[in-house]
C-alpha cells in the first residue's frame, strides 16, 4: 500500500546580518512588571527600558524607591508605576486592567512579586494563616495576572509577522524557584507555590502556544535581594547555601534580569514551556 509523503511546514527565513550588529531591541513593547521596585523587579524594569520598552511596574509599600525608579527610566511617558497589593485572584485582575490602561495594550507579563518568609518553620506547626498568606501572594494572585493579562493579549490586533514567521501575540515570564523543584525543608509553603508555578508554566504554553502566546519560567537560585538578605548575613546559613553553588556566590539581581529579557525577543521566538535555571550550576533540574 502506497501512502503520500507528510508534509511539514518550512522553516521561517533566515533573516540577513545587520551591518549594525547583534540586536535584542523591543521598541514598541509594554511590559508589566510585578514588583518592580526593587530587587530582581527593579532590575528587570531598567534592562526592559535599555531594550526599549515601555514599562509599567507594580509595588507594594516602597512608593520612594518606586517614584525614583520611574525617574531613573526616563519618566511616566515611557515608564509607570501602579501601587497594588497582590494578594488574591481579583488583585491580580485589577493590575492588569489598571496597566493596560497606561499604555493601552499589553506585550509582556513578568510575574515577579512574592513572598519568602525567612523564619525556618516546621510543617507539622505552620500556622494555616502562613500557608494562606504565602499561597495568595505567591499564586493565587498569578493566577489573576495571568487570567486578565492572556484574554487582554488575545483580544489585541494581530500582530505583523516578520522573519520569525507566526506572529507572536504575548509573552509570559514566570519567576519560580529552585526551591520549587528540589522543595526546601521548613519552607514547605513557599516551595510548593513556587513548584505550582512550574506545572502552570508548562499547562500555559501547552494551551497558549498555538495562539500565539509563548509562556516560559526563570528560576533563580539565591540572589542577593532584600528578602535574601537577613540569611545571607547570618554566616552559618550563608556557608551552607553558598557551598551546593559551584560559582561560589548568590547572583546579582542583573543576572536574573538579563534571561527575563532575552525570553522576550525575537531571539527566543521558538522557545515556550521552559524552565530557565539561573542558579551558578547549583542543580541539575528543568
Amino acid at each position: 500500500m502506497s501512502s503520500s509523503p507528510t508534509s511539514f511546514p518550512s522553516p521561517p527565513p533566515r533573516s540577513s546580518p545587520s551591518p549594525e550588529g547583534l540586536t535584542l531591541s523591543l521598541d514598541g513593547q509594554v511590559v508589566l512588571v510585578t514588583g518592580g521596585s526593587r530587587g530582581i523587579g527593579a532590575a528587570t524594569v531598567r534592562l526592559f527600558r535599555r531594550a526599549g520598552a515601555r514599562v509599567v511596574f507594580s509595588y507594594l509599600t516602597a512608593q520612594d524607591r518606586a517614584e525614583a525608579l520611574v525617574t531613573e527610566c526616563g519618566g511616566r511617558e515611557v515608564c509607570h508605576a501602579l501601587q497594588q497589593p497582590l494578594d488574591s485572584v481579583a488583585d491580580g485582575q485589577a493590575l492588569i486592567a489598571a496597566a493596560t490602561a497606561v499604555f493601552g495594550h499589553l506585550d509582556v507579563l513578568v510575574v515577579n512579586h512574592g513572598v519568602w518568609p525567612a523564619h525556618d518553620q516546621p510543617v507539622a506547626s505552620m500556622p494555616a494563616e502562613q500557608w494562606r498568606g504565602t499561597l495568595g501572594i505567591n499564586l493565587d494572585s498569578v493566577f489573576g495576572l495571568v487570567q486578565a493579562g492572556v484574554a487582554q493579549m488575545l483580544a489585541q490586533p494581530e500582530p505583523a509577522g516578520g522573519s520569525t514567521g507566526r506572529p507572536v501575540k504575548g509573552r509570559v515570564i514566570l519567576i519560580a524557584s529552585t526551591a520549587a523543584q528540589r522543595g526546601e525543608a521548613f519552607h514547605a509553603d513557599y516551595a510548593a507555590s513556587k513548584g505550582a508555578l512550574i506545572s502552570l508554566t508548562k499547562s500555559l504554553s501547552s494551551e497558549l502556544a498555538p495562539q500565539g502566546i509563548l509562556c516560559n519560567c526563570v528560576a533563580p537560585g539565591w540572589v542577593r535581594t532584600e528578602m535574601s538578605e537577613a540569611a545571607l548575613r547570618d554566616p552559618e546559613v550563608a556557608r551552607k547555601a553558598l557551598s551546593f553553588i559551584p560559582l561560589g556566590r548568590a547572583a546579582d539581581p542583573d543576572e536574573i534580569a538579563g534571561p527575563v529579557v532575552f525570553l522576550c525577543t525575537p531571539w527566543a521566538g521558538f522557545i515556550s514551556g521552559e524552565i530557565f535555571n539561573v542558579n551558578g550550576g547549583a542543580v541539575l533540574v528543568g
